[in-house]
């Protein structure tokens, strides 16, 4: 009898050393994302969460679970405010309990919510938001970037238009978007000559005024005069209906979703380089998400589409490394130096700052009658080890 209650106890205490184990296998795994649902960016926040749940369902095979955890997804609206945003975070870090959060459209958004990851000390993967400083001055452990950041759009743009007798206005909005973007601009060029710099309030409609004071900025100076261009929604292009050909002014510019790039018809061969679009990158993750974005929309991806895609890339391949363990401290010292596959081919995380290194690509705009936008042929693969990109943070 002894010896039999002796073996009940030890299965008891077997079963109870289990339990958490089994418990935790079976719980959820919960991720917020907060993104710009509505608002001046809603174009870009609804192709993010579209590339993340596409991302998420191809990474785990379609079956949105990883070592028999299910994954849930928690989608909240910031509607571009910072304080929402922040408020948001705090909350479904706070009250729903999601393990990590990914997120949001705009830099200040973004801004606005770093401090609170600190606090409850969880992972924020930030994806869009591109502003420097949020891996910069204002980062902190917790935060990683899938999306690129203003300096790898500076060092690109910088090879399609830096050279010896260009003068160039820059021409960004009055954000940490447009002026973190101008920043690293300026840093990345060496040749050419930065003779102003013009910024607007977010929401400009009417571009008279601006275009005009960077006319008058350009068309005294000598050799090829250029307009770079940084902004996000809108269309700031409108400064072309103010007859820059006749000051022999170009426009350059980055990638855009494609709606905005409809207006790149007016300037072939413009040159600029573009984060991602849908032709350009050669790889087997390209391929699956071009293929099933055209079978469920019956449309090609888009620049923020690939970047949601992978975000969910990154996030699964980190959580199939801890076999679904989502303890903080596990996945920041899995993640950092990690390397996962993309649409846009490997990224890996930097060590120093958590910034996914990536390529970009040098593109010139061609006119093609089978496209309602200006399409970007790609010139060539600006690879991660050929920018510089600065480490700004603190750490």
């Amino acid at each position: 009898m002894i010896r039999r209650h002796l073996i009940s106890l030890a299965a008891l205490s077997t079963c109870a050393l289990m339990a958490p184990a089994v418990m935790a296998q079976g719980k959820d795994i919960k991720i917020a994302h907060i993104y710009s649902k509505t608002g001046p960016l809603e174009a870009y926040g609804k192709q993010t969460q579209t590339g993340l749940m596409m991302g998420l369902s191809y990474a785990t095979g379609g079956s949105m679970t990883i070592n028999g955890r299910k994954i849930v997804v928690i989608e909240k609206d910031d509607q571009g405010k910072p304080d929402l945003g922040k408020n948001l975070l705090a909350a479904a870090y706070g009250d729903d309990k999601v393990d990590l959060a990914v997120g949001p459209t705009g830099s200040p958004v973004a801004l606005a919510m770093l401090p609170v990851a600190e606090e409850y000390k969880k992972i924020l993967l930030v994806e869009p938001a591109v502003a420097d400083s949020i891996t910069g001055e204002k980062w902190n452990k917790y935060i990683f970037r899938t999306g690129r950041n203003s300096s790898q759009d500076a060092i690109a743009n910088a090879v399609a238009v830096d050279k010896d007798g260009v003068s160039i206005v820059t021409m960004a909005q009055d954000s940490a978007f447009g002026r973190d973007g101008v920043k690293a601009f300026k840093d990345a060029i060496k040749k050419a000559k930065v003779v102003h710099e013009e910024y607007l309030p977010p929401a400009t409609t009417d571009f008279t005024a601006g275009a005009q004071r960077m006319i008058d900025k350009l068309k005294g100076q000598p050799g090829r005069k250029i307009i770079f261009i940084i902004w996000a929604g809108g269309n700031p292009f409108k400064i072309a209906d103010m007859d820059l050909k006749r000051y022999g002014i170009e426009i350059a510019t980055g990638g855009n979703i494609l709606p905005a790039m409809v207006a790149y018809k007016q300037f072939p061969g413009m040159e600029g380089a573009a984060y991602y679009y849908f032709g350009m990158p050669k790889n087997p993750v390209n391929d699956a998400m071009v293929a099933s974005h055209y079978q469920q929309f019956k449309t090609p991806p888009d620049f923020f589409t690939a970047g949601g895609f992978s975000s969910a890339m990154a996030l699964v391949t980190a959580l199939k490394k801890t076999n679904g363990d989502t303890n903080t401290n596990k996945l920041i010292s899995t993640m950092e130096g990690m390397s996962f596959d993309t649409p846009k081919g490997k990224m890996t995380f930097r060590k120093e700052d958590h910034q996914a290194m990536q390529s970009m690509y040098h593109f010139k705009i061609k006119v093609d009658p089978a496209f309602a936008w200006g399409v970007p042929e790609l010139i060539r693969e600006i690879k991660p080890e050929e920018m510089n990109v600065p480490i700004r943070n603190k750490r």
